[in-house]
């Protein structure tokens, strides 16, 4: 072979090597609550913003159907969106889910259309054939990216696929007077109940086992805030401490949360004996709004009631790893902003 077509052969092969090899990741946009009807802009501020990779957290579009005709119909309308093709062709994308993709609002495990719109979810984001996703009940999946010798670990729950339902709130108004709004679900004190179901649970005991700095846990619902009467992780605080104990116990260091589902932002910050602090971003609000933020004392950022999408950006070549949390609106303004190092959310050596 002419040693000149021999060295262009390899240089093409180089480059489409190149080109299918993990990228380092350190700079992380996500969001949740996009509605298929909005224009969705805030994709584009996305972009503008250069991430290595965004994170869907749920509510991706607003289904509320138990037709499947109708979930495709609307994954189709997102689909065709100019915001999100100049998202999908320049940013990698993985996803959860919540419930308005789910299918039913704020529905879990009695959904009877689960298998079916997680067959639509799944094909709309070009999971793989061979994907473990598809050969396990429910959507939760890992990844895991290095850079600089050190690993990055994304889980995504699934939040939704085997969660028992919520208890109802019976009284009108809550006796606390902190809630100014009626309450749409009490706390769920029995034993039994469960939030991400016993396979899943098994499953995210040994992704903390993994070897791994950073842990990025994506969640349709809230888990660091104080309950607050709506859909999150304290409406059933025995399955909310189960977490917190495998962390415990599997020693897992650098368990971050990101989370969605409330129609605004903030970062919230919950502390336990025993265990380095939890930090929960949420990002909640691509294109939908709320008209008032719940009362969190855990909340150490926010709220941010505009549209918005959260940024996470690691500092990977300092001796102790930066993280820092923000906040982008849809004018293009940094709104909160929260640095801590990679030590602070560790086990004490």
């Amino acid at each position: 072979m002419n040693s000149k077509k021999h060295l262009v052969i390899i240089v093409v092969l180089l480059i489409s090597f190149n080109s299918f090899a993990q990228k380092n990741i350190s700079k992380i946009a996500f969001g949740s609550c996009a509605h298929e009807n909005h224009p969705l802009p805030i994709f584009d501020l996305v972009v503008k913003h250069q991430p290595d990779l965004f994170v869907f957290l749920g509510d991706n579009i607003y289904g509320d159907t138990k037709s499947m005709d109708t979930l495709q119909a609307k994954y189709n309308k997102l689909a065709a969106k100019p915001t999100f093709q100049n998202l999908k062709k320049n940013i990698p994308i993985i996803a959860t889910w919540d419930d308005h993709d789910f299918g039913w609002n704020d529905a879990g495990r009695h959904y009877p259309f689960k298998a079916e719109s997680k067959e639509i979810f799944l094909k709309f984001f070009n999971e793989p054939k061979d994907s473990e996703r598809r050969k396990h009940e429910g959507i939760y999946t890992s990844y895991m990216y290095e850079t600089n010798g050190k690993k990055l670990q994304i889980i995504l729950l699934d939040n939704r696929t085997f969660r028992d339902d919520y208890r109802k709130y019976k009284d009108e108004v809550a006796n606390d007077k902190r809630y100014f709004y009626p309450l749409d679900y009490a706390v769920q004190q029995e034993a039994d109940s469960t939030y991400l179901g016993a396979t899943q649970w098994k499953w995210l005991e040994s992704e903390l086992k993994k070897p791994a700095d950073l842990r990025l846990i994506g969640s349709g619902s809230q888990f660091a805030i104080e309950y607050n009467g709506y859909e999150g992780w304290p409406n059933f605080p025995l399955e909310q401490k189960k977490f917190l104990d495998l962390i415990k116990k599997t020693r897992a260091n650098g368990v971050l949360f990101l989370t969605g589902d409330v129609h605004y932002a903030e970062i919230s910050k919950l502390t336990v004996p025993g265990l380095y602090p939890i930090y929960d971003v949420t990002s909640s609000g691509l294109s939908s709004t709320w008209h008032f933020a719940t009362p969190n004392n855990n909340r150490i950022e926010g709220p941010v009631m505009e549209n918005h999408f959260g940024l996470l950006t690691i500092d990977w070549n300092k001796k102790i790893p930066q993280i820092k949390m923000e906040i982008w609106d849809n004018n293009d303004n940094q709104r909160a902003e929260y640095t801590i190092g990679l030590d602070e959310i560790s086990f004490k050596k």
